[in-house]
Parts: C-alpha cells; structure tokens; sequence
C-alpha cells in the first residue's frame, strides 16, 4: 500500500473514476467505494494506511456528515473532506464543527480539489509523525509511560492500575487539562480489551440531536437524513473500552438510556425497537462535581452511582508541583525532537517561573506552553521564551514574599490579573469567572491600582 493513500467514496461511478484516475496521476494510491456500507469495511481494513477521506455527502445510504464521527472513530489520524452537489451553509458549519477538514462543492476546478487533498495528507502525515516520535520518547499509552512523583499522582495511578485489569466502570475526576484520557487509555492498555478498539468520545463536542445517534446509532428513516440503517460508537467500540469524556455533558434523555446500558447492557438505535447487546467497558470522565449535581437534581442520581463504581481522582497540576520540572524536561525532548530543534533543556530561570505558575490550565496547559518556548529556542528554553504572564506570576510572588502582611492582597491581586489577561480585558467575563459583581471587580481594580 501507498504512503500517499485515500479512500473515495462516491454513488457516482463516472465521477468517482475520473476522481480516481486524476488523483492517481498525481501519485496518490485510491480506494473506491460506491457506498458507505463498503467505504466504512475499507476503512476498518485499511485505518492504518488511509491519511484522507474523501466522502460524497449524499450517499444512497448514508449522509456523509452523519457519517463523519463513524469515519474519525475508524481513523482517528485521517482527515476527512466532504464532497457535495449542493453545498449549504448549515451543512458546512456542522460538518467543520464535527471534524471535517474540508467541504467542496462537486464540479469545481480540479487545482482546488488536489490542494485541499494535498494540505489534508501533510496534516495527516504530521500527525502520524508526532505520534511515532511521542512513542519513540515513552509516550505510549500505557501506565509506565506515565510521569510524576508526587504523593496525589502515584495514588491516582496506583488505582487505576488495581482497576484496570477489570471490567468495572470507572469515573475519572479532575479538572480540564489533568491527563484523564490518558488514564483512561492506560486502563484500557493495562485490560484484557487492549487488543480491541479504545473508543473516545467527548459528549460536549455533538449537537443534542446527533450525540445519541453517535452513540448508539440510528435505523433508516429514524430522522431527516438517515438513509440507512447506521451503527454508533457503541458497536465500534464492540470489545474494547468505550470512552465518554466530558460525561456531565449528557442531557437527561441520553443519561437514561445510558443507564439502561450500564444495568442491562443492552440499548436500541434511535428509531429501532430491536434490542441490542453492548460489549463494551465503560470509563467515563468529568471536571465538573457530579455528585453535587446529582443531588441537586440536574444530573441523574441513578446514573452517577452506576458511574462511580470506582473513582479516580486525577490531581490538578497545582497539586503536584513537584512533576513540573520532570513532566517539562520531557516535553522540551518531544518538541525539540517534532521541530528538529537542538534545544538541550531548561536553564534554572525558566524552571523557576515554572514551578511558580498557577497552572489553571494543567498538563495540557504546560505541553502548550512548552512547544511554543521550544519554537522560540534555539539552544535551550530560558525565561523570554515564555509566554509574558509568567514574568507577571513571579512578580506576584516576589511581591507576596516581601510583604506577608498583605499575601492575601498579593495573591488577590495577581489572580484577578490572570483571568484579566485570560479574557482579553473583558471585565464581564472577567467577574463572571471569579464570581463577583462587576461592581466589586471595579473597586477591587481601583483598590489594587489595575484600572
């Protein structure tokens, strides 16, 4: 198989043929289906070669953009370019919004075709890279590639790690950015499911009306659209382990006929009344306190303790501050490698503005802040390689430690700053963030000299 491979699905044999022959001459190999029953088993076939995805949208049994999150879940790494007829707007929009690297109207100059294919296999191809480099670094997905020290993480992971070889479903806690999918992966790394699929799913990503039917798939006719009979991620993830990120994101009606999944382990497609069995293991993620809400009344009580069969709590970067400096060293060595920069690692300045942060943003804030110093480095990352709120984190404790009588000030202060800066000066979003008025944001900016 090509390293320049494409699957083409389209009705149309004529065009499909003449979309071939002209993608062949420019040195891509093409998989053809005339359908989306036959382009879906080529793509389980061939997921580890296909870098990009052309789909008619009006297929005779299927809606490319229905088909959209089927496609990413068979190949996450491959980009998908919608090809129609008749392009609206409202498709457009959706079909971006659910991961679609571009949408063209059939017809059109081949020039704009071959470049739009061109831009989505170097981005495919970047993305395979980064993966093989993050795996030649020890960023496989498995609990051993997991970095920290401190006594909060070992304990998370020491959990997982008991849960893992189990079935049982797992509730992971934490807030955004903390790592939990890749716990979530290393349980299913560490399972007897690791040779089946690991299916992620982020229940905040779909519209209401396409999130159950991405779930549990739908029967032809269920709604406007569904030309034919279409299995969820459910059935993808047949084996493995289902990953639902975001779970508090769920509405009401979807929260119960999760539950009927997790209690019975059986569940219909929208539209059918034939039952169906789920083979799935379930690990669920959150940043919000499901409990409070469940007792609250905005999310189901049944269905949280069905959840929390096993808790992990992932710890916030703040709450081990000593795997910063280890958890930096190790980004530093995957961006250099990426960006085949030089860049030996941090100088004692950087790692102290570092370590003095307040990482709201957690890990995921720290691989980002790291790939942009490293961009910006040329022998190693020293402090102006840092994005300009890290100068103003060290004043701020500069200014704490030199007068302890008003620490509480300081700290006050500083952080009513960082979401400032965050919010790009909006005081509305800014007091919405910190839970005051914006008259009290006002006269604390008077109080503390920011006006």
């Amino acid at each position: 198989m090509s390293e320049r491979t494409l699957l083409l699905i389209e009705d149309e044999t004529h065009l499909r043929q003449l979309l071939a022959r002209v993608l062949e001459l420019e040195g891509y190999a093409v998989l053809q289906a005339p359908d989306a029953h036959r382009g879906l088993d080529l793509l389980r076939q061939h997921a580890a070669e296909v870098l990009v995805v052309l789909s008619d949208v009006k297929l005779p049994d299927g809606h490319g953009v229905e088909l959209l999150p089927r496609y990413k879940a068979l190949a996450p790494l491959a980009e998908v370019i919608l090809l129609t007829a008749f392009a609206t707007v409202p498709d457009g929009v959706r079909a971006m919004k659910l991961g679609a690297f571009d949408y063209l109207t059939k017809g059109g100059s081949d020039d704009q075709l071959l470049v739009a294919v061109e831009r989505a296999t170097e981005k495919a191809r970047l993305q395979r890279r980064v993966l093989d480099l993050e795996k030649q670094v020890g960023l496989q997905h498995s609990f051993a590639a997991m970095i920290g020290t401190s006594a909060s993480f070992v304990q998370a992971k020491a959990l997982a790690e008991r849960v893992a070889p189990t079935d049982v479903t797992v509730l992971l806690e934490g807030p955004t950015g903390s790592g939990k999918e890749l716990f979530a992966q290393a349980i299913h790394q560490a399972s007897l499911r690791r040779g089946k699929p690991f299916v992620a799913l982020n229940c905040s990503a779909f519209p209401k009306d396409l999130l159950e039917s991405a779930l549990f798939g739908h029967r032809q006719g269920a709604f406007t659209g569904a030309l034919a009979d279409q299995k969820g991620l459910l059935e993808e993830a047949r084996g493995g382990t289902l990953f639902l990120d975001e779970i508090g994101e769920l509405d009401l009606g979807a929260q119960a006929k999760l539950l009927r999944v997790l209690e019975t382990w059986e569940y219909f497609r929208v539209g059918d009344t034939k039952p169906r069995t789920a083979d799935v293991r379930v690990v669920a993620a959150t940043n919000r306190h499901l409990r409070q809400e469940a007792e609250a009344g905005s999310f189901r009580e049944d269905l949280y303790f069905r959840l929390a069969v096993f808790t992990v709590s992932v710890p916030a970067l703040n709450a081990r501050r000593d795997d910063i400096e280890p958890l930096a060293a190790h980004f530093t060595q995957v961006f250099a490698t990426k960006l085949r920069k030089r860049v030996r690692g941090l100088d004692a300045e950087a790692l102290r503005l570092l370590r003095a942060y307040d990482w709201r943003g957690n890990v995921r804030e720290l691989k980002n802040v790291l790939e942009r110093a490293v961009l910006l480095c040329d022998d190693e990352v020293r402090a102006e390689c840092l994005p300009p709120e890290f100068e103003l984190a060290a004043g701020s404790e500069a200014e704490a430690r030199a007068d302890d009588g008003r620490r509480l000030y300081s700290i006050e202060k500083r952080h009513i700053q960082l979401v400032l800066r965050e919010v790009q000066g909006n005081k509305t979003e800014a007091a919405r963030q910190l839970g005051i008025g914006l008259t009290t944001l006002y006269r604390k900016l008077q109080e503390y000299g920011l006006g």
